[in-house]
């Protein structure tokens, strides 16, 4: 169960922001109301102890505390403006206007900046919705100290998070997780016609949770290690086993069909089973595979404490024994690779195993297992910490600065919902800013502002309807309305980075009983809600599309090239390297990769949801998004392929490859100067498949275990995967050339 809930919510980080933020809340509560202190002042209290608790996002518990310090002056000082302009509606209206574009202008000093600027507007926003007064400042003043204090003791005494901690959970998630994938992997074997795609699915599903959580950890690797040599290490296990596992599916499917998988299968949504994929493998050797299938998940899976003794040694031999030719089950071709791909796994597990728990005990090694051993050996003492030049992209300034740019619109924006809010209700009119201010967070284009706007609407009018029955029910019971808002506040952080609309929900419904707790609810004032929102959401999107804009096609664009350029870099230096240069940090070249594609991912979203009317253009971009998703893992297994040279007894570089990477760095250099310039002249290269251009017949009968075998398959398939982006991006061939 604990590998379930590790699995779902990688790191605990989900979990540990709910209840942080809950504890704070509830402590702040349980003081004031020691202090009998009113219901107003209550509320107040618990929404600026919920504010001091998620605004400060810094993962070094020394740089929490300073800005968790800053930030009660701050709130003061905010709480103190927004008293003193309560009866002043036009000068608190341009008070307001000037700290909304400071706060978000404040997002270009990182995370303290974000936080400060965040708590400046909550607070001030408290003091509107508790309609804060000069003669209760002083009381307001203690609410917000012991907020603060409350949200103080809550993380650092009662749930303290150390970067060491979140990285040691993260890493327990990604065993989880990968466990998770190896089971599925499993269940492929069995599957019969009427299973076989959701099972696919699956795969699909625990292949990108895996990746999810390896970016996790490799944000986390800097703060969460005692030094480079170790954060480096971790680093290329996790990418090891993620490679290990994602080829192991791959062969697996070849395995049920009658022609190799393509790589796009995995990465595309509905894409098809490969001909002859719907029966399942029913033979000696499926049910050998099988087993030990379900052997390997026993080793990722089990305690640390627990991963010895004779029988789990037994295991380990028996799947390391499959990377040696001689001891491979009789079966067909494609059979036999699976096994080779389980000894890989079983070697990446190792590897991961030594680096999260340390040496482990060799005394019934075989004579595979202990080569394995030591090639994971020569490889860790093989690892460097390099410095990091830096992305090299030259700061945008000005206007174009994009803190700049989202400050502009969201002031434009929250002055169009200001007026807009003044004329549906003299009282409620901040909804409307809320949500405009709200839009623009974590946005940066105008198609992404308007499906948040869209997705909060949606939660807000589900969450009308249940304020209105919530109310009914607990609205004469004070402290069951306060623990049902408690229980409320940590649904919505748990699910916020999973829905947006789910959040929505949660906060409305949570707003229904803090209006009946201050007396102010009528059904009239939730319906006013719903108005409200859509007016700011409408004025957040009118705003993003005429002030200073940035379009979809243009931020997705721009992205896009990014990926391209980072894909090319790694694809280069790879087969560099492999070519006998001089050695260099691939794995965290091939992660800033993934980090690229992660952000281009989430921009192509407004491109990709289910409202757009777009069919065509929601398909292309799906696809396009696949198969990046593709040329991102051949550019990672040829960059740690190519990390194994160093150290590697029987690797030996070949200078061939590198004249056949070169096309694939030509041609995605092509498609990059398309996408940049759509009357780029520059020219696809074709010719001859990548294998005969060094030797015929390689691919055909592969001789499993040379690098120069391995790596051909990943540039010929990486060829492929560029070709078919050349067409749907503008840069294909044109028709009868």
């Amino acid at each position: 169960m604990w590998d379930r809930l590790a699995a779902s919510d990688p790191g605990l980080l989900r979990l540990t922001a709910g209840l942080r933020t809950v504890v704070a809340i509830a402590l702040a509560l349980a003081v004031l109301a020691l202090l009998r202190v009113p219901v107003p002042q209550l509320v107040a209290g618990a929404m600026a102890a919920m504010v001091a608790t998620f605004a400060v996002r810094e993962k070094q518990p020394s740089r929490q505390a300073v800005t968790l310090a800053l930030g009660l002056p701050v709130a003061l000082a905010s709480v103190t403006v927004g008293a003193l302009l309560n009866q002043r509606v036009v000068a608190g209206d341009l008070f307001f206007v000037g700290l909304i574009f400071c706060a978000v202008y404040g997002r270009r000093f990182g995370d303290r900046g974000t936080a400060l600027g965040l708590i400046g507007f909550q607070v001030y926003f408290l003091s509107l919705f508790v309609q804060a007064t000069t003669s209760v400042l002083p009381a307001l003043y203690g609410v917000v100290a012991v907020a603060f204090g409350c949200s103080a003791a809550a993380r650092f005494v009662l749930l303290p998070q150390t970067p060491a901690g979140t990285l040691d959970r993260l890493r327990r998630a990604f065993r989880a997780r990968l466990g998770q994938l190896i089971a599925a992997q499993a269940a492929l074997l069995d599957a019969g016609p009427d299973d076989v795609e959701k099972v696919l699915e699956d795969l699909r599903t625990g292949t990108a949770r895996l990746h999810e959580t390896a970016l996790m950890i490799q944000g986390r690797l800097e703060d969460g290690t005692s030094d480079g040599a170790v954060a480096r290490l971790l680093q290329r296990r996790i990418a090891d086993a993620e490679i290990a596992a994602e080829r192991l599916v791959l062969l697996l499917l070849t395995a049920r069909s009658a022609e190799r998988t393509d790589t796009l299968t995995l990465h595309l949504p509905g894409a098809p089973l490969p001909s002859g994929g719907e029966l399942p493998l029913r033979d000696e050797a499926s049910a050998v595979l099988c087993r030990d299938l379900r052997a390997l998940r026993l080793l990722v899976l089990r305690p640390s404490g627990e991963a010895s003794g004779t029988a789990l040694a037994q295991i380990r031999n028996r799947l390391l024994g499959y990377r040696e030719e001689d001891r491979l089950p009789k079966a067909s071709p494609a059979v036999q690779d699976v096994f080779r791909g389980l000894g890989e796994a079983a070697r990446a597990v190792l590897g991961l195993r030594i680096a999260m728990d340390g040496p482990q005990d060799e005394s019934d090694d075989t004579p595979a297992t202990a080569r394995s051993r030591e090639e994971l050996d020569a490889e860790d003492a093989a690892i460097e910490v390099s410095e990091d030049g830096g992305d090299g992209q030259p700061e945008e300034t000005g206007l174009r600065r994009p803190t700049t740019r989202a400050a502009v619109q969201v002031a434009v924006g929250s002055s169009l919902a200001i007026v807009g809010g003044e004329l549906l209700s003299s009282q409620r009119w901040y909804w409307a800013v809320l949500t405009c201010w709200i839009v623009f967070i974590n946005t940066a284009s105008t198609g992404e502002i308007l499906v948040k706007g869209y997705r909060r609407l949606v939660g807000t009018v589900l969450g009308v309807a249940a304020g209105i029955v919530l109310a009914g029910l607990v609205g004469h019971h004070t402290w069951t309305a306060f623990a049902l808002v408690l229980v409320f506040i940590f649904a919505m952080f748990y699910t916020a980075p999973l829905s947006y609309t789910l959040m929505s929900f949660f906060v409305t419904a949570m707003l229904g009983l803090l209006y009946t707790l201050l007396h102010t609810y009528s059904t009239a004032v939730l319906l006013l809600r719903v108005e409200e929102t859509a007016l700011g959401a409408a004025c957040g999107v009118i705003a993003a599309a005429v002030v200073l804009p940035v379009r979809t096609d243009r931020r997705t664009n721009d992205l896009l090239v990014d990926v391209l350029e980072r894909l090319a870099d790694v694809t280069r230096a790879s087969v560099d390297q492999l070519s006998g240069g001089a050695p260099g940090d691939l794995v965290d070249r091939a992660r800033h990769l993934d980090q690229a594609l992660a952000d281009l991912r989430a921009a192509t979203q407004p491109l990709t949801h289910p409202i757009t009317p777009l069919r065509s253009r929601r398909d292309t971009a799906r696809y396009v998004v696949a198969l990046l998703e593709t040329c991102a893992y051949h550019g990672r297994s040829l960059a740690a392929t190519a990390e194994l040279l160093p150290a590697h007894p029987s690797i030996a570089a070949d200078p061939r490859l590198r004249g056949a990477g070169g096309r694939i760095v030509h041609n995605i250099g092509t498609i990059a100067a398309h996408v940049a310039d759509p009357g780029s002249t520059a020219v696809i290269e074709t010719g001859p498949s990548i294998a005969s251009m060094l030797e015929p017949g390689t691919l055909r009968a592969p001789r499993y275990g040379r690098v120069t075998d391995r790596v051909l398959r990943h540039l010929q398939r990486l060829d492929e995967a560029v070709s078919g982006l050349a067409r749907p991006l503008g840069a294909g061939p044109e028709p009868g050339k």
